[in-house]
């Protein structure tokens, strides 16, 4: 088989600090090439390098080559470069709303690139941008082409993306984990999507992600890296059923598994260094919990709970009732774990805020410790925000870039008077910084200069300063490596013996909700389709929705 790119012995430098050593590999002409691996591990650095698209200044190639039509691509001008980016390599990035243009109707930005790089008419270009939505199976493809990028959901947005990339048909398509911040269906939809137009066209695809088990669904081969290298490589089978380096072992073993549920998940580190425990909670262990939680009586309370919107669509359209929550009710005990899962737009996020009462319920109650906190005044509320708190989906942006982090830890002290002096607060601040694994030096350090990892870890600390019973965490894993996703989930089970928390864990990751859950809960289009013991609805799940959400989760091979 011919190769269609080949990088040979590239190492790429960020001023005197190398992050690629010497990596070499090919991509091969009709092929799917999986490139795995974490944040920092060199995948998206080594593919920007492929379309000159490095930040200027800091970074350079400093050895190596990039053969594109025997082409070195390390040498092209960006005035070259143009001719060939988006024309004949096209890329996917991984957040599809910060790529598309907010000002521009999402069809006009396909046309503008079909202006650019053919010899298309305005109104010819018009037609193949539809053509184009029409192929990656947007809905009513006329409607989006006439919409923002903000009227259409993030699965929509993705499909946009993708039908910019393949316009003036590449003949390679790079893409950068486009389907991490996906719901599990949507994201089997995309990975279904490139393998169709893959066969069509006969393009050859580099598709990065730090999930194995995705790979292994629409791979041929697989490059492993890690801190800038290649550690392995070869197809999918090989890689996935016999796996020789450690780091490859780790990235396949990190993730929860669907059949045991092991007391603390393996991280890369208890990998590399033979550290990994492998003690189970069995059937047996979980019954007896069970029977001591479901003795008490609930600590929450949601009875007929709705929330609804009204849309007016024009000046003089009648307005549109939209139920978000609709006639939800369930009980949360002292100590457990609710999982609740569903597609985008089914509610549960909705169904969250109701419950933190940052958004208000039309109707229903939710009785926390007996009392209908739908009825509280403001001042009762603030007073009910120590015992109720969130742990964000992204962490940045939820704390202030002005604000160094033990600051921030030690704000919402202040504001329910825990403790009687600053002093006392900020020993306060040391003990959950190291509590959740990080020391006391971070206490003056911003917010940037922190990991997704490590501003996550922050989250949970700026949580729990509080001393909360009920936590919701609102997709708080969902955009972590692999690995860190490990640490955080094994962070918030230990949390939750040692505190006596009670999680609302809200995923769109059903692994990771199997993996947290005592009971799970399953909404669809603001309703509940099925809500009982986590294993039960996992084994036997009784709705047809259930069982097309547990058929998407990737399962490796």
């Amino acid at each position: 088989m011919s190769s269609i790119l080949t990088i040979t012995d590239l190492s790429i430098s960020f001023g005197e600090n190398e992050v690629i050593h010497n990596v070499s590999y090919c991509l091969n002409e009709n092929e799917i090439l999986g490139v795995v691996g974490e944040s920092g591990s060199g995948k998206s650095v080594s593919s920007l390098a492929i379309l000159g698209l490095l930040p200027k200044n800091i970074s350079k190639i400093s050895s190596g080559s990039i053969i594109y039509n025997n082409e070195d691509l390390t040498k092209l001008s960006p005035k070259e470069f143009q001719k060939i980016r988006g024309n004949r390599i096209a890329f996917i990035f991984q957040e599809p709303m910060s790529s598309l243009n907010p000002s521009m109707t999402c069809g006009k930005q396909v046309q503008e690139i079909l202006l650019l790089h053919t010899n298309l008419s305005k109104k010819e270009a018009k037609k193949e941008a539809i053509v184009l939505f029409e192929k990656v199976k947007l809905p009513d493809a006329n409607r989006v082409y006439n919409a923002y990028p903000h009227e259409i959901s993030g699965g929509q947005k993705q499909r946009v993306m993708i039908a910019m990339a393949i316009a003036c048909k590449p003949d390679v398509l790079i893409a950068d984990e486009p389907t991490t911040a996906l719901d599990v269906t949507v994201q089997k939809e995309i990975i279904s999507l490139l393998k169709e137009l893959q066969l069509e066209t006969k393009m050859s695809i580099i598709f990065i992600t730090h999930d194995l088990a995705l790979i292994s669904e629409i791979a041929d081969r697989v490059i492993v890296m890690y801190k800038g290298d290649i550690v392995e490589k070869g197809n999918v089978s090989s890689i996935f059923n016999n796996p020789q380096h450690i780091y490859t072992k780790a990235l396949i073993n990190s993730r929860p598994s669907l059949k045991t549920r092991l007391k603390i998940l393996p991280t890369i580190n208890d990998y590399l260094n033979d550290a990994t425990s492998h003690d189970i909670i069995t059937a047996e262990d979980r019954k007896l919990k069970h029977e001591k939680l479901y003795s008490n009586k609930p600590l929450l309370e949601v009875i007929n709970v709705e929330k609804e919107y009204i849309s007016k669509s024009g000046w003089f359209s009648k307005p549109e009732i939209f139920k978000a929550v609709n006639n939800v009710s369930f009980k949360l005990y002292e100590g457990e774990t609710l999982g609740l899962v569903g597609e985008s737009g089914c509610g549960k996020s909705t169904l969250g805020n109701a419950i933190l009462q940052l958004d208000k319920a039309t109707a229903g109650q939710i009785l926390y410790s007996g009392v209908d906190i739908t009825q509280l005044s403001n001042s009762e509320i603030k007073k009910l925000r120590k015992d109720i708190q969130i742990i964000f989906q992204d962490p940045y942006s939820s704390l202030n870039p002005r604000i160094p982090i033990g600051e921030a830890i030690l704000e919402p002290m202040k504001v329910h008077n825990l403790y009687s002096t600053d002093k006392e607060r900020k020993e306060k601040v040391i003990e959950i910084l190291k509590r959740v694994g990080l020391s006391e030096n971070y206490f003056n350090r911003y917010p940037h200069e922190f990991s997704g990892g490590q501003r996550q870890r922050v989250g949970i600390a700026r949580t729990i300063a509080l001393q909360p019973k009920l936590i919701v965490c609102d997709e708080s894993v969902s955009a972590l490596d692999i690995s860190v996703q490990a640490q955080v989930l094994n962070l918030l089970n230990e949390l939750k013996e040692d505190f006596n928390f009670t999680y609302i864990f809200i995923s769109h990751d059903l692994a990771v909700v199997k993996y947290m859950a005592d009971q799970l809960l399953v909404m669809n289009k603001g309703k509940i389709e099925e809500l009982d013991d986590a294993d039960i609805i996992y084994n036997q799940p009784k709705k047809d929705y259930t069982k097309k959400l547990i058929n998407a989760i990737p399962k490796g091979l």
